[in-house]
């Protein structure tokens, strides 16, 4: 019996569990999924809880709900995997799992202790994030005694989980405060080590508008050095001080210690991908999954799903022996929730920016690309039925995973 061992059973693990077992004759394949967590965390689902859009009970259900019967799903933490040996130690009874197969799915983390300050004093107090269930529980406690001053985003460096989350969180506090009643008594400051709202030329410039409309103030290639949570300050390597009443902040994120401790990974702990493959740089029979790469893609749920159906593809075909037949081009879509009960809609890939245009049928669409619309809101609010019900089962979606360019205008 050969053993295909996933490590993690967030979005990429517990997807790729359902298609593996689908797919792998169960007489010659054992499937083994370890986590450290009995829960599953929607964690796109973490923005709308501090604004009071979603009650923290409904971002959470049981990973055992999502994970085959014939799986063997392994509760603990990682001590060490030796891809050279082609096993894994977990910390739990001292187990040791060999593997034919190695999937890592064990995504990314945020990291506050890597910002000078930034958890001294001031962390959970008036400095939060919303990148955790935690972070995004305690805030929406803090926000609804917050009755006027300044807010600060702050994105310490990239890659982010969900890059455009900080631009989202900026625009639904617009709203709020407005909803409130209270907006001209809140100042917005949105901080980025980027040039600008985005990293792509055409959403960089349209969403920076959103930005001015909103009344948001933008600081572009702020790289942040320091938090002084005692005088309620924030600073960049460019000498560049700002004060804030409350920071929310978007910490280094980081891939798993576990990545680290193993070598295998780069200085973030992410994992050196073939982009196209998804198969690990440096080991055959090791390949990765989501936010745990290092491939240039958006780290976010849609990206998993494209990534997927990639993955399971190669990875068949590596067990029987024949050429990877499968190429991943980067494709990811997002919606961009702006407040006002209106979303914008994004679709690119590594080699193309996003554009405007109608996704994700030409003249027909139904979403339109880069533009406001209430229509792409319903899309975005649909998605957390989608993860549940069909994301994270493995079951095939009708959008294709392959970027087009069909309906986008250059």
């Amino acid at each position: 019996m050969k053993t295909f061992l996933i490590l993690g059973a967030g979005t990429g693990g517990t997807m790729m569990a359902n298609k593996l077992v689908k797919r792998l004759d169960p007489s010659e394949w054992k499937i083994i999924l370890v986590d450290r967590e009995l829960e599953h965390y929607y964690q796109p689902g973490f923005l709308f809880i501090p604004f009071g859009y979603y009650k923290p009970e409904v971002v959470v259900q049981p990973k055992r709900k999502f994970i085959p019967a014939n799986i063997e799903f392994v509760i603990s933490d990682i001590e060490m995997i030796e891809p050279d040996a082609s096993r894994v130690k977990l910390a739990a009874d001292k187990r040791v799992i060999q593997y034919d197969q190695l999937l890592i799915a064990t995504g990314t983390d945020i990291h506050p202790e890597e910002i000078e300050g930034m958890k001294d004093g001031g962390w959970y107090k008036n400095v939060f994030d919303f990148y955790t269930f935690k972070g995004a529980v305690e805030l929406s406690k803090f926000l609804k005694n917050f009755n006027g001053g300044r807010i600060v985003v702050n994105i310490a460096e990239m890659p982010i989980k969900c890059p455009v989350a900080p631009l989202e969180f900026a625009f639904l506090a617009d709203y709020y405060f407005k909803q409130r009643g209270i907006r001209n008594k809140v100042e917005i400051v949105y901080t980025t080590p980027l040039s600008g709202a985005f990293t792509k030329p055409v959403a960089s410039r349209m969403l920076g508008d959103v930005l001015i409309k909103k009344d948001i103030h933008t600081e572009p290639d702020f790289a942040v050095s320091e938090v002084n949570s005692s005088k309620n300050t924030i600073s960049s390597y460019d000498g560049r001080e700002i004060n804030y009443d409350l920071l929310v902040a978007i910490p280094t994120n980081m891939g798993a210690e576990v990545i680290g401790r193993s070598g295998m990974g780069d200085d973030l702990n992410f994992v050196p991908t073939n982009k196209a493959t998804l198969q690990s740089n440096k080991w055959e029979n090791v390949w990765v999954i989501g936010d745990a790469t290092n491939v240039p893609a958006s780290k976010a749920g849609s990206v998993v799903h494209y990534e997927a159906e990639t993955l399971i593809e190669n990875i068949l075909h590596t067990i029987e022996g024949k050429p990877l037949p499968a190429s991943f081009d980067g494709h990811a879509t997002c919606h961009i929730t702006s407040g006002f009960n209106k979303s914008l809609l994004i679709d690119f890939s590594y080699d193309v920016e996003p554009l405007t245009g109608v996704y994700p049928i030409p003249v027909i669409g139904p979403f339109p690309l880069l533009k406001e619309n209430t229509f792409n809101y319903l899309g975005k609010l649909s998605f957390k039925w989608i993860y549940w019900n069909i994301m994270l089962r493995g079951i095939p979606f009708p959008l294709p995973p392959a970027f087009s360019m069909a309906g986008k205008r250059q």
